[in-house]
């Protein structure tokens, strides 16, 4: 299953030498009993390690040196307890390579009117505090994430929740490493890309292998194994053999576990994280990978097919941000252009993700009248219902731009002579002015459907790596 590092967060509090050493403890104890209550809270999903009460340009500095060495150092999280003056923040935030967060709360969460004092104002500073040093951030173009509210609330520590989420797949994406199995599909635009700007911006390594190097694992794997994982499969799934003669549906799935096998230990020895294949270029091979990429899915590791490396990577990437749950490599597929019931029916020949599943998903065997092999087995079943994003990733030559909308995802009906996984949606901007928008920003046909994901992740991470976001509302 996805995993990803033990990584952790600093915390930082800004304060200065002005209000004396006996307000400083006073800083450092509240700032210290902030992390230590949202460490307790149970909300967020990474832990955070109060570093440092910040007072001069000198600590500052060296701190954010010492995180982007530290490599189980996700981010930073800022926090101005008093008037912090930003110019000392200004050359530690501009050698920062990490994520940054800023706080803006207060360590109570109410004025106690009766009991305040000059003692208790020169403390609490954070209403102009926060503006100092928001004010740095801005001139920098640090376009780092202000989370404003106070600290114990639900909804303040769900925010930091999801921001974290998003600071791990920034860390993760420079190490997502997609295997292209065969190019990609002839004539099509849309799935081409730059993949050396795709490294520089986004950490994505794209590497080519042929077919014949995965045709030699999948020749590896034992029979011991394929059994073994076919019982497995048994009790997860439902074997629907159909019409299909009970030996034919159970060589045909085998294949598909021989295949699993090949391109999971091929990938795990190699260091990569996402795949590609693409049905015109299958040598050496009886049946185009279903099964054995939907199986890859559930696991976390990151598709897309007809060799769109974008996808697959893009895949793997929101995966990360939602601990694997609900998202899925996705194309659009057909319409309902009724009035009062337009939507969109996602899917793909065989290889959407189980993750999306509402139902038990059956393993069948059918004909694919496409790419010219055997009959292959996939993972049947019908996706989910609720808010989801439907993301895409497209290279303009002189940028890439990510174009995305929010969905309200629905249960499809059954489609009995379509023996596919599919999932419904509708945009919520409406079908005709979402997809009007959508094809007029050059968004492709493969996208990432997530209902484990925010838009705001989404926008979250495209300031961190500066990447041109079209959000379509």
């Amino acid at each position: 299953m996805l995993s990803t590092p033990d990584y952790k967060f600093w915390f930082v509090t800004g304060s200065q030498f002005l209000y004396g050493d006996e307000q400083l403890k006073s800083v450092e104890k509240d700032a210290k009993d902030i992390v230590d209550q949202l460490n307790k809270s149970g909300n967020l999903p990474y832990p955070i390690e109060f570093k440092l009460t910040a007072t001069t340009a000198d600590n500052i500095t060296q701190l954010m040196k010492d995180a982007n060495h530290d490599d189980s150092v996700a981010g930073v999280i800022t926090w101005m307890h008093t008037f912090s003056p930003a110019k000392m923040w200004i050359r530690g935030t501009q050698l920062l390579q990490k994520p940054l967060l800023h706080l803006a709360t207060q360590y109570l969460n109410h004025i106690p009117y009766k009991t305040i004092d000059m003692d208790y104002m020169n403390l609490n500073q954070s209403a102009h505090g926060d503006r100092e040093y928001g004010y740095i951030n801005a001139r920098l173009r640090m376009n780092n994430k202000v989370v404003y509210g106070w600290w114990g609330d639900k909804e303040v520590q769900q925010e930091i929740a999801d921001w974290q989420d998003v600071a791990v797949a920034y860390n993760e994406s420079f190490k997502i490493k997609v295997v292209s199995f065969g190019g990609k599909m002839r004539n099509v635009a849309v799935t081409d890309g730059d993949k050396i700007e795709a490294q520089i911006q986004l950490g994505w390594t794209v590497d080519y292998y042929a077919v014949g190097d995965l045709v030699a694992e999948m020749d590896k794997v034992s029979d011991a194994d394929i059994n073994k994982k076919y019982d497995e499969l048994a009790k997860t799934y439902t074997m629907n053999p159909g019409d299909n003669d009970k030996a034919f549906f159970e060589d045909h799935v085998k294949y598909q576990i021989r295949e699993y096998f090949g391109l999971k230990r091929f990938m795990d020895a190699h260091g990569y994280t996402a795949f590609s294949d693409n049905f015109e270029d299958l040598y050496g091979m009886k049946e185009l990978p279903g099964l054995a990429v939907q199986l890859l899915m559930a696991e976390g590791y990151g598709f897309a097919g007809e060799g769109d490396w974008k996808t697959a990577a893009l895949d793997r990437l929101m995966k990360i941000i939602s601990h694997n749950k609900k998202t899925a490599f996705m194309e659009d597929y057909t319409l309902d252009l009724r009035k009062g019931h337009e939507a969109i029916l996602g899917s793909h020949m065989l290889e959407v993700d189980p993750t999306l599943a509402t139902d038990k998903p059956k393993i069948e065997v059918h004909p694919l009248d496409i790419g010219d092999r055997e009959d292959p087995a996939r993972l049947v079943f019908a996706g989910g219902e609720g808010d989801a994003v439907d993301v895409t990733l497209a290279d303009f030559g002189d940028e890439f731009r990510m174009i995305m909308y929010e969905v309200a995802g629905n249960k499809a009906d059954e489609t009995p002579k379509l023996p596919v996984a599919k999932q419904l949606w509708t945009p919520k901007a409406g079908l005709k002015n979402g997809a009007t928008q959508w094809i007029q920003n050059g968004g492709g046909h493969h996208t990432v459907f997530s209902f484990g994901v925010t838009a705001q992740q989404v926008e979250d991470f495209t300031k961190m790596v500066n990447l041109h976001l079209v959000n379509i509302k």
